[in-house]
């Protein structure tokens, strides 16, 4: 199977089933046909589940919410599936683990970590929702070569590098599917860097983590939440700073340690996301003025000017030419 050089997006729900086979279906496409797991609802309320899968390098996340249920890996499961490690974030609702004979109450926000290659059981016991991660062993044992001992334990809701990488991963897979391999490999490092950092890596290994993988993580995170909001007339440090938790002071010294700023990256990548507009037959319908709205210029003659600093030509020149160049 090759490696995936961008974020794909895979999404699964019990809507899509017929209503008296919802069960069944979901047993067989998502319990057999992707987790490898069995599954038995703990009562007769009927039955909904829904998730979605995004299939990094390296990774993949799984982030959806279902009925109460159990899900059980057997050891004939065990063995037939892929040899990774799991990391599961409790989003809400209550649940427990069960491995090695090890029962584990999971709080909300929480973590616990489980292997594939031997029997459990992850109940749960409300309606919840759950993000996991599917991490391979290997690449979990070259960052903690011990990992098995945080196996039956909690990773705490306090646990910051677990806070960072919860945060991380709802930017992730609320953003941007089609990006740039590069982009998707440095993600899908960062991810691999805070995940082993929650789990408990130790020494040189959880330093360079840090390093490679702490802020790298945290301004990766920024930049695509702010891609997402470029046409917010309220863009600004201090509303991005609180949705992640950090100050804005913090907020601009990550920029600037990345050789720019804050403001600097805000209107350069307005300004490409307009240009984009411009020569896309798909917003032929919208006026220089609504475009410049579009991506969170309140001032048009503001917008003409840098727009004109920034590529060498005003923005009628590059739609004529964008025009010109569809007729030829």
């Amino acid at each position: 199977m090759p490696e995936p050089t961008s974020i794909r997006q895979a999404r699964i729900s019990t809507q899509d089933f017929p209503e008296d086979k919802r069960l069944a279906m979901w047993r067989e496409v998502y319990g057999r046909g992707i987790t490898n797991v069995d599954i038995e609802p703990i009562d007769d309320t009927p039955f909904n589940a829904e998730v979605t899968f995004s299939i990094l390098p390296d990774l993949s996340i799984a982030d959806g919410t279902r009925s109460p249920a159990h899900y059980r890996v057997t050891r004939e499961l065990a063995h037939r599936g892929q040899d990774v490690v799991i990391l599961s974030v409790l989003r809400n609702g209550v649940a427990t683990t069960s491995q090695f004979g090890k029962e584990l109450v999971c709080g909300v926000g929480s973590a616990c970590l489980l292997t594939s290659a031997d029997p459990f059981t992850a109940t749960l016991h409300t309606r919840g929702r759950f993000t996991t991660l599917a991490l391979p062993r290997r690449t979990v044992v070259a960052l903690i070569p011990d990992f098995s001992s945080a196996l039956g334990r909690q990773i705490p809701s306090g646990n910051r590098a677990l806070q960072l990488l919860t945060r991380y991963l709802d930017v992730v897979c609320g953003g941007d599917k089609l990006i740039d391999p590069e982009i998707a490999r440095s993600i899908s490092s960062h991810v691999l860097d805070l995940a082993a950092l929650a789990i408990g890596a130790r020494g040189d290994i959880a330093k360079i983590a840090r390093q490679n993988g702490g802020k790298a993580a945290r301004l990766s995170a920024l930049r695509i939440d702010i891609m997402e909001n470029l046409g917010r007339s309220d863009l600004s440090a201090d509303a991005i700073a609180a949705r992640h938790g950090i100050s804005p002071r913090y907020l601009r010294k990550l920029f600037e340690e990345d050789a720019t700023s804050f403001s600097s990256f805000v209107l350069a990548q307005r300004l490409m996301k307009a240009q984009s507009m411009l020569i896309d037959h798909r917003s032929a319908h919208l006026n220089i003025a609504q475009i410049a709205h579009e991506n969170g210029f309140g001032d048009v003659s503001y917008f003409n000017r840098v727009f004109r600093r920034q590529f060498g030509a005003t923005p009628s020149d590059v739609r004529a030419k964008a025009q010109r160049d569809t007729r030829d």
